[in-house]
């Protein structure tokens, strides 16, 4: 595999051909191997009884593993070569063309699936001795029984979903990435994507913040009718499909079963979070004293202290990540290296590349890619951080099966945002300047608030608006929704202008991950929680966090942190999260000129 060096690269660009080096070739390449392992756990089948050997249901989900490796290899190379450019018809036509193909597949062995699930109890224990590592994901098959349709329906679903929900995702991301946005820049009018005017709403301008948001939801606001009834189509098709079809109790406990976190930790994480609005309102009334601003409005949140602030090269970024690792774990450290010497990091700024960030582990023996877009400020270093901790926490579950490797939502955060306190720290430890460090704590508090509150009241939103579209609402009932939440979690500490109330039409999670949200208010809590004990521990807790990331997804996150004696059903656990942020809230008071 060829490699690269890191300083070599200005802003790096991922190659794909680890994936599929041809892609129309490779892909008919790869179909006629499914199809001849597809066949075979056909042929099988008819032995797949009460009584099978361990031997025969062990060569069953041998094939199961090999296909599905296959399969989300294809469907990753489909994935990325869509996202670094959403406007390229030739890589939409083949996304379209693989999901057709793998729905077809997957509809093929789904028997084998439901036939574990037909299995008597005591047989079940008996084959699950014997099921290695795939033991949490046959565990799953089994709690997700009730919730389960017979074989025919199951496979009309999939072929549903296949030109139904997942072909509106799609959608949706196609016409939002493909959004221009206009801002006048020293008497200059600028066209803009949503990734480069996003840098201008954390501008030290006031007018220019204020522009920036006016134009983002101006534009929102005018394709709401488009992008509302895109929404209200697949809140519908989660709740019949979800609730009425599956006999989930509510929206979202589909979330929550998939997850495998209890209804009552959900509830306890909400709820802790919604008491402790009161604890962020108080953080933005320094930070306008701070800005010197008698009236404080959403569009100053994410006003920076300095005047000046600095920015990166691609190179100067890494570096300051690799370091902020390797004093934490040197491993970690050169497990993030490999993600860019092996060119699997896409950080260019483009024209119709997807928006946001993501990393993308694909099957446990292949180096995470990751894609974001960097411009150089120190937000990206962060998203750099946070992205490359997904990578790492992916790498360490390689001996885990394709089925087991992948971490739950809310666990599956927890690298990504340690990384990032692994760097606030890293910043905070070279800053001697009493100014700069309180322009590092504010950036610090901006972060929280923005990955535990704001996540956690998008899904009080969805959880409102789910049940508002079941009743038959509008798109401007639900705007109106959305804005009195804004208010209660600002109260009086912050203004939110009307046009706010579009905002949650340029969510990508509201729309292609229901609930998704809360997986960011858990995994933040539960960082800070841990950071913490990392701090008192020392040493001593490295191994037990890493043993933790090396787990992947081979037991429910409630088992998993049973080590690390975290009761995530309690509101006290939750509530030592925000103690962590009391801490730096009193931190930058002492700072206060």
């Amino acid at each position: 595999m060829a490699k690269i060096s890191v300083k070599a690269q200005t802003v790096p660009r991922w190659k794909l051909s680890d994936l599929l080096a041809h892609p129309h070739k490779d892909f008919d390449k790869l179909c006629i191997s499914l199809e001849k392992q597809v066949s075979q756990l056909e042929k099988l089948r008819p032995r797949l009884t009460q009584d099978v050997s361990t031997s025969l249901f062990q060569q069953a989900y041998e094939l199961k593993n090999s296909i599905t490796e296959i399969s989300a290899t294809i469907h990753a190379f489909a994935f990325l070569w869509f996202a670094e450019n959403t406007q390229q018809q030739s890589a939409r036509a083949f996304k379209g063309t693989i999901r057709e193909q793998l729905t077809n597949f997957e509809n093929r062995i789904l028997f084998l699936d439901l036939w574990w699930q037909g299995l008597k109890p005591q047989r079940t224990k008996l084959l699950l001795r014997q099921s290695g590592t795939l033991q949490y994901y046959l565990e799953t098959l089994t709690r997700l029984k009730p919730h389960t349709l017979s074989e025919t329906e199951e496979q009309i679903i999939s072929v549903k979903d296949s030109t139904g929900r997942n072909a509106m995702e799609m959608l949706y991301g196609v016409l939002t990435s493909g959004f221009k946005f206009s801002l006048t820049i020293d008497g200059k009018v600028h066209s803009l994507s949503r990734e480069e005017l996003s840098t201008h709403a954390r501008h030290t301008s006031a007018r220019r913040r204020q522009a920036a948001y006016q134009e983002l939801f101006r534009v929102y606001e005018d394709n709401r009718n488009v992008i509302g009834e895109m929404y209200k189509t697949l809140v519908l098709d989660w709740r019949n499909e979800g609730v009425t079809l599956r006999h989930h109790p509510t929206p979202i406990a589909v979330r929550n079963r998939a997850n495998d976190i209890p209804d009552q930790a959900v509830r306890a994480l909400l709820t802790t979070c919604r008491k402790n609005a009161s604890l962020f309102q108080h953080y933005f009334r320094l930070k306008a004293k701070l800005l010197k601003r008698k009236t404080f409005t959403r569009y100053d949140l994410y006003a920076p202290l300095q005047t000046r602030t600095s920015t990166y090269s691609f190179h100067e970024a890494w570096k300051i990540v690799e370091e902020s690792y390797q004093q934490f774990s040197p491993h970690l450290a050169q497990l993030a290296k490999q993600v860019i010497t092996e060119r699997h990091l896409d950080a260019q700024t483009r024209p119709g590349k997807m928006g946001g960030a993501f990393c993308y582990s694909v099957t446990p023996h292949l180096t995470p890619y990751v894609l974001m877009s960097f411009n150089g400020q120190p937000r990206d270093v962060s998203t750099l951080a946070h992205e490359l901790g997904h990578a790492v926490h992916g790498m360490l579950a390689k001996k885990h099966s394709v089925l087991t490797f992948h971490s739950s939502l809310p666990l599956a955060e927890t690298a990504s945002i340690f990384g990032e306190q692994l760097l606030s720290e890293h910043f905070l430890n070279q800053e001697r300047k009493a100014q700069s460090k309180r322009a590092l704590l504010v950036n610090q508090l901006d972060d929280l608030y923005a990955t535990i509150l704001r996540q956690s009241y998008f899904v009080e939103f969805e959880q409102i608006a789910h049940t508002m579209i079941g009743e038959g609402a509008t798109i401007d009932a639900l705007a109106k929704s959305y804005l009195q939440l804004l208010r209660e979690q600002f109260g009086r500490a912050v203004q939110v202008p009307k046009e706010f109330q579009w905002e949650w039409l340029s969510i990508p999670h509201i729309f292609g991950s229901p609930f998704y949200c809360y997986a960011y208010s858990f995994g933040n809590l539960l960082v800070l929680a841990l950071y913490q004990r990392y701090k008192q521990e020392g040493p001593s807790f490295i191994p037990k966090y890493l043993n933790l990331l090396s787990a992947g997804g081979s037991a429910s996150p409630e088992s998993l942190l049973k080590p690390l004696k975290v009761n995530i059903r309690s509101e006290n656990f939750w509530q030592e999260g925000f103690r962590r942020i009391e801490d730096l809230v009193q931190a930058l008071e002492k700072t206060m000129p």
